[in-house]
């Protein structure tokens, strides 16, 4: 039998969602009727796709999908276990073993998720008497995996080395062990992580270097391998945290580095220790999206080509796509500044119903008065589903007055 409706003793999430009503960012999930791909149907609408992390399109590559298939008759559907008791297949190894040898490091360790990675591995890395510097636009996995260690933490202000110098000084001092960490790609503006110059400061005081590549990976460095290569940072970042659940199209999260790092991880990171391992077929279409990306750097420059169009015809028309008192965007993650939240709902919704799927971002995501539509290319979109896509956000942003 279904229950009606809210108990009391949950009445306050009610209110809650009432005030959410009230403010205009409420929000439901549209529901995806067929492919991850550049044109595809939410909620039965054919809609121009520019919400999905699928970068270079390999969320329904055929090759993914028969490398998942092949898999799944071989080994089944499920690991049956969690990874240190009966749910380590040859695959999972073979997997760990081909990132580690993409990133130039020693070893590798996947997760179930990108934000499993970041929280498990912060909060199995340090403990209640050792510190944190953390950029104040880091993702939230990176937050929680910070509180979750106990650590104290101490948030500089976005990319200001002078200020993160400040704080690693006065801690220089201090006893326990000191962290720094940003994002490779940070995901709500899609500037780059001040990843080399931070690297340096690390180095300078003794303290552990972490870099979250969610949004580099696949995208920037020579075939994708991220920031750390981007910068010709090999050897100066001691973790390195990627997903497998955007350019790579399938799910999960790793984390490379040294022997040990991994080897700890595999004893005190409490996601790896307590969830059941990736399916076969999640794995394999892993391998093979990383074969890809060793083949094919023509997807990334597909990528960078549409990113440096649609960018410059927003910019032409005159929309506010970040700088200034917002960091300016420098990846395919491209943010329409639009400043009142209920505005950029009701911006998102419109836009849907003219046929472009573009997420409204509010608080908070991101700040009071800095509400958006963020959108992000691909490698696949097409010039003229990007031409279309830009004539319906100029028509339907002048209309609305958010565009003079």
């Amino acid at each position: 039998m279904t229950q009606a409706a809210t108990r009391p003793q949950l009445a306050h999430l009610t209110a809650i969602l009432n005030d959410l009503r009230a403010k205009g960012t409420h929000f439901k999930l549209r529901v995806l009727d067929d492919q991850q791909a550049p044109v595809c149907r939410y909620d039965g609408k054919q809609v121009i796709n520019l919400a999905s992390n699928n970068y270079l399109g390999l969320a329904n590559d055929p090759r993914l999908i028969e490398a998942a298939i092949a898999a799944t008759q071989a080994f089944g559907v499920g690991s049956g276990a969690v990874r240190t008791i009966a749910g380590t297949m040859r695959i999972h190894m073979e997997l760990e073993e081909k990132i580690a040898r993409f990133k130039n490091v020693e070893a590798c360790v996947v997760f179930q998720s990108g934000f499993a990675a970041n929280a498990g591995t912060v909060s199995a890395i340090l403990g209640k008497d050792d510190f944190i510097l953390s950029d104040e636009l880091n993702h939230a996995s990176i937050i929680d995996g910070a509180r979750l260690s106990r650590a104290t933490i101490k948030v500089f202000r976005h990319k200001d080395m002078v200020h993160c110098e400040q704080l690693l000084h006065e801690l220089a001092d201090a006893p326990g062990h000191k962290l720094v960490i940003t994002d490779g790609v940070f995901s709500m503006d899609g500037d780059i992580g001040a990843v080399d110059k931070l690297a340096a400061l690390a180095e300078k005081y003794g303290a552990i270097m972490m870099v979250d590549d969610a949004h580099a990976s696949g995208v920037l460095g020579r075939n994708g391998r991220g920031s750390v290569d981007h910068f010709g940072m090999h050897g100066k970042v001691d973790v390195q945290v990627g997903t497998l659940s955007k350019a790579i199209g399938s799910l999960g999260g790793y984390v490379c580095g040294s022997k040990d790092l991994i080897d700890y991880l595999y004893h005190r990171a409490r996601p790896f220790l307590f969830s059941t391992s990736h399916p076969p077929s999640v794995a394999a279409t892993c391998i093979e999206a990383f074969n890809i990306l060793e083949k094919e750097p023509e997807r990334i420059e597909r990528l960078w080509a549409n990113t440096r169009y649609f960018q410059g015809e927003l910019k032409r028309l005159g929309f506010n796509i970040g700088g200034v008192n917002t960091p300016a965007t420098e990846t395919p993650i491209t943010p329409l500044i639009v400043g009142e939240g209920r505005k950029a709902m009701d911006l998102s919704r419109a836009l849907f119903d003219e046929g472009v799927m573009a997420t409204g971002i509010a608080f908070p995501t991101v700040p009071e008065g800095k509400a958006r539509i963020r959108m992000i290319l691909t490698s696949e979109h097409t010039r003229g589903e990007l031409d279309q896509a830009l004539e319906t956000l100029e028509r339907v942003a002048r209309r609305m007055g958010i565009l003079g």
